[in-house]
């Protein structure tokens, strides 16, 4: 008889989810996928909702409260090696062997005159050292790959090729560990199971299968030992970033606290109940974006060291010469990605930390499917609006606004001395002077800006570190594919959206700060912000109308309001200036009443304002959603609304005293 495991609460994605409402509980999800053996035969997919929300709390509490060790614990790590020295002095004997020969390598290569800091040679030593000690310094070096507060550039460019593929462990023990795991051995727990694994990684190993149901499954095993492993380097590893932390002042990083949030990654990854949540999560708040494929968990089939989910038919992205013959778009499935990307990192906040070309694989019906949940991190709402003013700042080379977002990021401490980093900024971005943000490449900037975070007292928040991770591999794909692929070029209409239609005030304050400076209004930066804004997925004129409407007219939109009434008054003034120039040249030139003054036209000024409005004009009727039998409907509407009427007689208002005024002017010079 077999153990059923049961779902985990997926609760806490309910608050989240863009509509306010969680999608399983509103409706089955069926997707129809062709099998990949070229037959019309269809595999559907469905989640039930209630089959899964009966069941979510048992499980939550099953995990919280029967297995504790599952979580990462260095006090009760601490007390359990207290008394058994033995066995760390062991471990950090096959440790230190092959560490100290690479230290003394070190050692003698400065002492014959060479920057080690910048010595290629050593890094690929570093990172090949890290492969043979096992699981948890490979961990650790993917981890260092992403703290350029820590690591020399050099360094942190080879330690970005770590792999964590290992040789496989043999098919007995896996078997065993089914068995343990699921109540039952494989043969009666699937009705087919490979020969061997068809990956072999640092924490576990996979085997494609298929249920007796008839669906195929990709199955993970987890190593034996695994848990006892990274446990003990954790403990040695720990004691060791404490003393460093103590005696070494060039380290400003608390090295105990990154260790102990890499553990916690760690003991997350190890339990497979909990990348199972993930996926599931993963799917509630990506699942509904447009060719965007998550794979089920079969809950069934799952423990915390099995895991058991859909087998995905698929090629990997970098394959682009097999996606083609396949008549897949492998630029458009990119696109997909970094849109799915930007709504993980600045909507939800909860991102796949590790989107590496095994994890990504272009499915055959077109789709991007996303696999292994074990990496996923998450960004708090501070953070997520922090990084989007942080843009802005970019985008109006603000470089000392820039640094205090860094401050307000946990990047430096508030007495840091900003006076030197604010022109280091400014160096770092001096070659996309005159560009828009959208035409820079991340992995440039990431470089240039690691190598200032490491001369600087920089300290990495290990959200970012991730983020970094998770961006730098996406644009390294999409450059794979297309060399002239610009991640932010993509990601720009969306940032563009959120500014014009997101109401929190920090995005507001973002959006004041583009549209003015020196309190003088920049129609350009409107003129682009909308021309961007409209290639978004989601962005809707309707949604932009009515959200504009909303905050004009209310005390938040007050000092974007009073200005918007001066430049609309500017621009019917200059509208004004050129009708009645138009026709007194022609009563002079047509008609001959030369006794008649030529007035003025508007100025330069004025003209290109007048340019400006024409063309965001003619940006919003491009834009989907725009109706103009609907917006008629609206407009009348909107006559009827309180605040847009008092908002129509400020600027009526306004404009009369501004003509009565020319007016009196006019009289008195006459």
């Amino acid at each position: 008889m077999i153990v059923k495991t049961l779902p985990p609460s997926s609760q806490l994605i309910q608050e989240d989810s863009s509509n306010g409402t969680n999608r399983r509980g509103e409706l089955d999800v069926i997707d129809i996928v062709p099998e990949d053996n070229g037959t019309q035969g269809l595999v559907v997919r469905r989640r039930s909702p209630s089959q899964t929300s009966a069941s979510l709390l048992a499980a939550q509490k099953l995990r919280t409260t029967a297995q504790p060790e599952t979580l990462y614990d260095p006090v009760g790590i601490a007390a359990h090696y207290q008394n058994r020295k033995l066995q760390v002095v062991r471990r950090i004997f096959a440790v230190l062997g092959p560490t100290l020969s690479f230290a003394f390598g070190l050692w003698s290569d400065s002492k014959r005159g060479i920057v080690v800091k910048n010595d290629r040679r050593r890094a690929t030593q570093l990172r090949e050292l890290l492969t043979q000690l096992g699981p948890a310094y490979i961990k650790i070096g993917q981890a260092l790959s992403t703290r350029p507060d820590l690591v020399p550039p050099v360094y942190l460019e080879e330690l970005t090729r770590l792999q964590d593929q290992l040789p496989p462990f043999p098919n007995e023990i896996a078997y065993q560990f089914i068995k343990e795991e699921l109540g039952a051995p494989p043969e009666e727990v699937y009705a087919e199971l490979s020969a061997q694994p068809i990956a072999a990684a640092s924490l576990g190993q996979v085997y494609k299968g298929k249920l007796k149901t008839g669906e195929e499954v990709a199955v993970k095993v987890q190593r034996p030992d695994l848990r006892e492993g990274i446990t003990i380097d954790l403990y040695i590893l720990r004691n060791l970033a404490a003393w460093v932390q103590k005696k070494v002042k060039r380290v400003r990083s608390d090295l105990v606290g990154i260790l102990d949030e890499l553990g916690d990654r760690i003991f997350e990854e190890m339990d497979y109940i909990h990348e199972g949540e993930n996926a599931e999560r993963f799917f509630e708040l990506y699942g509904h974006i447009k060719d965007i494929y998550v794979p089920e968990i079969y809950w069934e089939y799952t423990n915390r060291r099995v895991l058991t989910m859909e087998w995905i038919n698929g090629t990997k992205l970098t394959q682009t010469e097999e996606i083609s013959a396949q008549g897949i778009d492998a630029r458009y499935l990119i696109e997909v990605g970094v849109q799915c990307s930007l709504r993980q990192l600045l909507e939800h906040g909860f991102f796949h930390a590790d989107p590496h070309p095994g994890n990504l694989l272009a499915t055959t019906d077109g789709k991007l499917a996303y696999l292994d949940f074990g990496m996923m991190s998450e960004i708090k709402p501070p953070q997520r609006y922090g990084l989007i003013e942080a843009i802005v700042h970019v985008v109006n080379r603000d470089f000392e606004g820039l640094a205090k977002d860094y401050v307000k990021l946990d990047f430096l401490s508030p007495e840091t001395d900003l006076t030197p980093i604010i022109p280091a900024f400014a160096r770092v971005f001096a070659d996309a002077e005159g560009a828009s943000v959208a035409d820079l490449n991340i992995k440039s900037i990431t470089d240039e800006l690691s190598a200032l975070m490491y001369e600087y007292p920089f300290r990495v928040p290990p959200y970012y570190a991730l983020i970094i991770r998770s961006l730098v591999t996406l644009e390294g794909i999409a450059i794979f594919i297309d060399p002239n692929f610009k991640v932010l070029s993509e990601a720009y209409p969306y940032v563009s959206k959120r500014l014009l239609t997101d109401s929190a005030p920090q995005l507001r304050a973002s959006l004041q700060d583009l549209l003015f400076k020196d309190g003088r209004f920049r129609w350009n930066r409107l003129e682009n912000l909308l021309k961007n804004a409209r290639n978004s997925q989601d962005y809707d004129f309707n949604l932009v109308l009515n959200q504009g409407i909303e905050f004009l007219s209310s005390e938040r939109g007050a000092f974007i309001r009073d200005k918007l009434v001066d430049e609309s008054i500017n621009g019917l003034d200059a509208l004004g200036k050129n009708v009645l120039h138009n026709f007194t040249s022609l009563l002079r030139e047509r008609v001959g009443l030369t006794a008649v003054n030529e007035t003025p036209a508007a100025t330069v000024e004025q003209q290109q304002t007048l340019q400006h409005i024409k063309r965001i004009l003619g940006i919003l009727q491009e834009t989907r959603g725009f109706d103009p039998v609907q917006l008629a409907s609206q407009i009348a509407q909107l006559l009827v609304n309180s605040d847009v009427q008092r908002l129509g007689q400020q600027i009526a208002s306004r404009f009369t005293q501004k003509a009565i005024a020319r007016l009196i002017r006019q009289l008195l010079i006459t």
